[in-house]
C-alpha cells in the first residue's frame, strides 16, 4: 500500500511539473486597468475584468489628463493647480516621482518607445521618462490636448483658443506646421497606422480628420454637442468621441469618416479610451460621477463604475507580440492583443513565423 501511494505522489509530482512548464510557456494573461483622474486630486484604478475601482490613488491639485507607459509600468499624471506631474508605480499603485513644471499642465502624451512624456499647458514640456525631470519646452501658449504618431516622430497638440493644431517634430522639438481645425479644439487621436489624426472641435460640434503626410484637414465630421476627448480603436476602423454636453459618445467609422452610432453615456462626458483588444471603451462621466463602459461590438452600455468627478482616463497596454511559437500552445494565442487578437493557434504560429523566431 505504502508503495502505491509513493508510485501516486511521485506520478502527480511529474504532472504539476509538466503543468508548470507548460504555464511557463505562455506569457501571463493580461490584466488591464483603467486609470481615470478624478475632480478629489486622485486617480481611482478600475479592474477592466470586474469593472470595479481597485485602488485610490493620491495626485496633485486638481488631476485632468492621463497617460500610460508602453510597457505598461508608470502611469504620468498632470495636475493642473499644483503645475507638477505625478507619477504612478502601477505595481504598486503609489506615486514614486513628482516632476515640477511652469504652468498648469493639461494633457500628457507619452512616445512609443516609453523615454519621454510630452505635458501641454502653456509651453509642452518634455520630460525624459528614465530620470523625470524636464529636458525641453516648446513654446506654445494655447496647447491643450496631445498626441503622438505610432513612429514617434511628430507630436500633435491641439490649440483651445487659436482653432489650430501645433505639429511638433520629436527629433529636435520644433514646431513644423500649423493646421486650422475648429474652435475650441481639446481631444486628439491617431489612427494605429499614424496617417490620420481626430481632433474634437467643442466650438463647431465635430471632429477634424488630419492627413498627416501633407497636414492638411481632409475630411470635417459632425458629431455631438462639444466633443471633448477622442480615441481610436487598435485596428484604427472606428473612432470614439466623448459629447460634453449631449452626453453621448459618436462613433465615426474612419473608413467614410461618418457617424454609425451614437451611445447614451453619463452627464458630462469628457475623456474616453479604448481597451487594447479593442472589445471595450471607457467614458469618463464627470458630471454624474460615473465611467460609462461600452461594448464596442453592439455599441450599448454594459457597465457603469461609481467614479466621483471622473475627468480623464487612460488604459494599461495588452500583451504581446508572441516572439516563440511555443507562446502559441495550449491556448497561449488567446491572451495577445498586441498588434491583434489571434483567431486560433495557427494564427498565431502563422504570425510568429512571419515576425518572430
Amino acid at each position: 500500500m505504502k508503495r502505491k501511494s509513493g508510485w501516486l505522489l511521485f506520478r502527480v509530482a511529474c504532472l504539476v511539473f509538466l503543468l508548470g512548464m507548460a504555464l511557463l510557456a505562455i506569457p501571463a494573461q493580461a490584466q488591464n486597468f483603467a486609470y481615470v483622474t478624478s475632480s478629489s486630486n486622485t486617480v481611482s484604478v478600475i479592474d477592466t475584468a470586474s469593472n470595479t475601482v481597485v485602488a485610490t490613488v493620491a495626485v496633485g491639485s486638481g488631476p485632468l489628463g492621463v497617460a500610460i507607459t508602453p510597457d505598461g509600468n508608470r502611469a504620468y499624471v498632470a495636475n493642473l493647480f499644483d503645475n507638477t506631474v505625478s507619477v504612478i508605480d502601477t505595481a504598486k499603485k503609489t506615486v514614486v516621482a513628482t516632476v515640477a513644471l511652469g504652468n498648469g499642465p493639461l494633457a500628457v502624451a507619452i512616445t512609443p518607445d516609453g523615454t519621454r512624456a510630452y505635458v501641454t499647458g502653456g509651453p509642452v514640456s518634455v520630460i525624459d521618462t528614465a530620470s523625470n525631470t524636464v529636458v525641453a519646452t516648446v513654446a506654445d501658449p494655447n496647447a491643450y490636448g496631445v498626441a503622438i504618431t505610432p513612429d514617434g516622430t511628430r507630436a500633435y497638440v491641439t490649440d483651445f483658443l487659436s482653432a489650430s493644431v501645433t505639429v511638433i517634430e520629436t527629433a529636435n522639438n520644433t514646431i513644423i506646421a500649423e493646421v486650422e481645425v475648429g474652435s475650441h479644439n481639446l481631444g486628439v487621436a491617431i489612427t494605429p497606422d499614424g496617417t490620420h489624426a481626430y481632433v474634437g472641435n467643442g466650438g463647431t460640434n465635430s471632429v477634424s480628420v488630419i492627413e498627416t503626410a501633407t497636414n492638411t484637414v481632409t475630411a470635417e465630421v459632425p458629431v455631438g454637442v462639444e466633443p471633448q476627448g477622442v480615441a481610436i480603436t487598435s485596428d484604427g476602423t472606428r473612432a470614439y468621441v466623448a459629447n460634453g454636453v449631449s452626453n453621448s459618445v459618436s462613433v465615426i467609422e474612419t473608413a467614410t469618416n461618418t457617424v454609425t452610432a451614437e451611445v447614451s453615456v453619463g452627464v458630462g462626458p469628457q475623456g474616453v479610451a479604448i481597451t487594447s483588444d479593442g472589445t471595450r471603451a471607457y467614458v469618463a462621466n464627470g458630471v454624474s460621477n460615473s465611467v460609462s463602459v461600452i461594448d464596442t461590438a453592439s455599441n450599448t452600455v454594459v457597465a457603469t463604475v461609481a467614479v466621483g468627478g471622473p475627468i480623464w482616463v487612460a488604459i494599461t497596454p495588452g500583451i504581446g507580440p508572441p516572439t516563440d511559437k511555443s507562446h502559441c500552445k495550449k491556448g497561449g494565442w488567446q491572451v495577445f492583443t498586441i498588434p491583434r487578437k489571434f483567431k486560433n493557434q495557427g494564427d498565431c504560429v502563422s504570425f510568429v513565423n512571419h515576425h518572430g523566431k
